[in-house]
């Protein structure tokens, strides 16, 4: 469906209009809802023309497009790094794609795509490195260069899903710190994390998609873009659209795009958006005066590492910016991952470009789809889960002398007993290592030889990951514990390896 151009005989032509003139009454989201608030939606529609929204944060499914013109002799490239990323070629000799999530063959988990798209906005030297298998009509294999954006023929800025809806809340029941592209989890839900913002967010102003769809002209990354589609993901139903985007990079500011590298997870790109909302209706007067309160998403625990992640409750806007939420009792302090200052300054700069007549709207030629659906990847290869593989674990109380347990070693034939209290929660671990020392050394407390700091793993977590732990602490078996930190049962490096073989 393309939408109506006229709204109660309000026209996105007739609005242009009185931009050109100096006359459209222009206000930020935020300043929309205070006059709503103070008096009412029929009044704010007679009043005002556009409202102006705003979002910063990082946007992992971002990317650019570059040209970098024929070189002499030509190459036809077929991989390329510039500042050691590696850059994708989907296309003829010299076009590339830089990811933002890419990271540097030198400086992985530090610098990426998003840096590098960062460093060339800014005007710096990039160096490029090529190799091809050459041709007739392409000789050259190898190329060693520096560009600056001046040299690109062509430099835009291509983001296949950014400007989500809302984003959920995360936090982690996990006994160890997880790092997640929604920033790092303390164990034991001890913090929570989430992004965008709220009542200023674009999609949020305009949640029906009645005046943004492909065409609309919008602030990107501190210059002039446009929505080119839904994003990909984009989820209407459940609140979580996104747009697809494109814009000239040369025009843009490394205010606004900024690379970023998430601790022990990867490289993104910061992307700043601001969308106009022409007030064609007083329908969509009434959707931009939304308050933070009445923007709800699910806290979710980031601890189980599947699809369909537990959800913990529900929280809105208001009390996630107030920098407390309450998960299962008790109250921890939340943080956000994007910039409320900078989606503040991006509404007020585009409130000020179509004040001085610097920017126009732009009626979409097609709405943005309302009925998609996100549907998850169909698998055809099974994936080994642990509670696959888990066998029931010996276990033994703290307090129980060591020679019972050296006896329960021998008798159960294991290296490994998990200790648990009256309620069955895990304790620590022992090995049969530990015994031999402790003999050896003339211990006979099991408190004096028990390791309590035990890392363990979930049911439901894959056996990549459980194998990683293992690897990573330097052990050889993980007592697996449920939610509530229950032992149900142990695996061992040496399951793992069986499993493999089969």
């Amino acid at each position: 469906m393309v939408i109506s151009k006229k709204g109660n005989g309000r026209t996105i032509a007739k609005i242009n209009q009185k931009i050109k003139t100096g006359d459209a009454q222009v206000l930020t989201a935020e300043e929309m809802k205070k006059l709503v608030a103070s008096s009412g939606v029929e009044v704010a529609y007679k009043e005002v023309d556009v409202v102006t929204t705003g979002t910063f944060g990082a946007m992992c499914s971002s990317g650019a497009v570059i040209n970098l013109g024929h070189a002499d002799p030509p190459i036809k490239i077929q991989r390329a790094w510039l500042n050691d990323v590696e850059v994708s070629h989907p296309g003829a000799a010299v076009d590339l794609y830089i990811g933002a999530t890419m990271m540097s063959d030198t400086q992985p988990f530090e610098y990426g795509g998003g840096h590098l798209i960062e460093d060339l906005i800014a005007g710096k030297e990039v160096e490029v490195r090529a190799t091809a298998y050459g041709t007739d009509c392409y000789p050259r294999t190898k190329l060693n260069t520096t560009i600056t954006k001046d040299d690109l023929n062509q430099f835009y800025l291509l983001n296949f899903r950014n400007c989500y809806q809302r984003y959920v809340c995360a936090t982690n029941s996990r006994d160890e710190i997880i790092y997640t592209y929604m920033g790092k989890l303390l164990p034991r839900f001890k913090n929570a994390t989430y992004s965008g913002a709220g009542a200023l967010n674009p999609l949020m102003n305009d949640p029906d998609y009645e005046t943004i769809g492909v065409g609309t002209r919008i602030f990107l990354g501190g210059g002039q873009g446009y929505v080119i589609g839904e994003g990909t993901q984009h989820d209407p139903n459940s609140r979580f659209g996104t747009i697809m985007v494109r814009g000239d990079c040369k025009t843009m500011s490394s205010e606004f795009i900024r690379g970023a590298a998430f601790t022990k997870y990867g490289t993104t790109l910061y992307v700043g958006i601001g969308v106009p909302i022409p007030i064609l209706n007083e329908g969509v007067a009434k959707k931009t005066a939304l308050l933070d309160e009445e923007i709800f998403t699910d806290i979710i625990d980031y601890g189980v590492p599947r699809r369909g992640r537990p959800k913990l409750g529900k929280i809105n806007y208001k009390e996630l910016k107030s920098g407390k939420v309450t998960v299962n009792g008790n109250r921890i302090k939340v943080s956000s991952l994007s910039s409320l200052k900078k989606a503040r300054k991006i509404a007020e700069t585009l409130k000020t470009w179509i004040a001085n007549a610097q920017f126009y709207l732009s009626a979409p030629a097609e709405n943005l789809p309302t009925d998609s659906v996100c549907n998850p990847m169909r698998q055809t290869e099974e994936i080994a889960f642990v509670n696959g593989v888990t066998h029931a674990a010996v276990t033994c109380r703290d307090d129980e002398d060591i020679e019972a347990v050296a006896q329960r070693i021998i008798s159960k034939s294991v290296n490994h007993v998990v200790v648990i209290n009256k309620q069955g929660e895990i304790k620590g671990i022992v090995t049969s290592w530990d015994v031999t020392r402790a003999v050896a050394e003339g211990k006979n407390r099991l408190d004096d030889i028990i390791t309590k700091k035990v890392v363990t793993a979930r049911p439901e977590e894959t056996l990549e990951a459980a194998s990683r732990k293992m690897a990573q602490h330097h052990i050889s078996a993980l007592p697996v514990v449920d939610r509530d930190k229950k032992v149900v049962g142990l695996i061992t490096s040496e399951d793992i390896a069986k499993l493999r073989g089969r």
